[in-house]
């Protein structure tokens, strides 16, 4: 299996994504595991990617583009992938299009999850995260059985800046600004497919769901 996932921020693909690793043997390859991978271990590229991270700039398309690249040459990635973060832009879609052909590998699909605004607000501002082992709860539906202390390590849980509403909103309006080319870019060339990730209502799971989009079994 070898899919991009693209969503809003609160959409759900991390969750499915983990789904799908129980179940396939692929590498799942988020762009902020990745930039905080690189910038630990002080690579060149990590470097030059803290320079921008802890200025709050967007790091610029051609070290992400070379991140991405040193990761999908990585043994892992042979037999398959879930690209989780990228590409976010046309370029980086262009960069992966010739990555992948230098590979000699082929996706399968991009699947685009849907979900409202509404809901993204309400499961990102209730969102908590413990300060010293980032488990994630939230307040509806995953609270912790100890309150403000997580479960696993009995940290402070608190709200991250970029989960309250006003941040929540923000960053919606920057996903929609940078996605509805991609939507277009993938679109015309029909690899596009799009799932509900509201679940109200759904027989089949969001993973069965994806499996039949793409054309994959086991």
């Amino acid at each position: 299996m070898r899919i991009i996932l693209l969503g809003s921020p609160g959409a759900g693909k991390g969750t499915l994504a983990a789904e799908i690793e129980r179940k396939y043997p692929v590498a799942h390859i988020s762009t902020g595991d990745i930039f905080r991978e690189n910038v630990k271990n002080n690579t060149q590229l990590g470097l030059k990617a803290r320079e921008y991270l802890e200025s709050g700039r967007l790091v610029p398309d051609d070290i992400v583009i070379a991140m991405m690249e040193d990761r999908l040459r990585e043994p892992d990635c042979e037999k398959g992938f879930i690209l989780d973060g990228f590409p976010r832009t046309v370029p980086q879609a262009e960069a992966l299009d010739r990555i992948l052909t230098e590979l000699h590998l082929e996706l399968d699909g991009v699947v685009i999850l849907d979900v409202n605004e509404e809901t993204v607000v309400n499961r990102l501002s209730s969102r908590r995260v413990c300060r010293n082992c980032g488990a994630i709860y939230n307040l509806f539906f995953r609270p912790s059985a100890k309150g403000d202390l997580c479960e696993k390590c009995g940290g402070e849980i608190y709200q991250r800046e970029d989960d309250r509403e006003e941040v929540v909103l923000s960053r919606l309006k920057i996903f929609y600004e940078q996605t509805a080319p991609l939507v277009d870019y993938y679109g015309k060339r029909h690899m596009l497919s799009r799932l509900s990730a509201e679940r109200s209502g759904h027989n089949h799971s969001l993973l069965e769901e994806l499996e039949e989009a793409v054309g994959i079994s086991e």
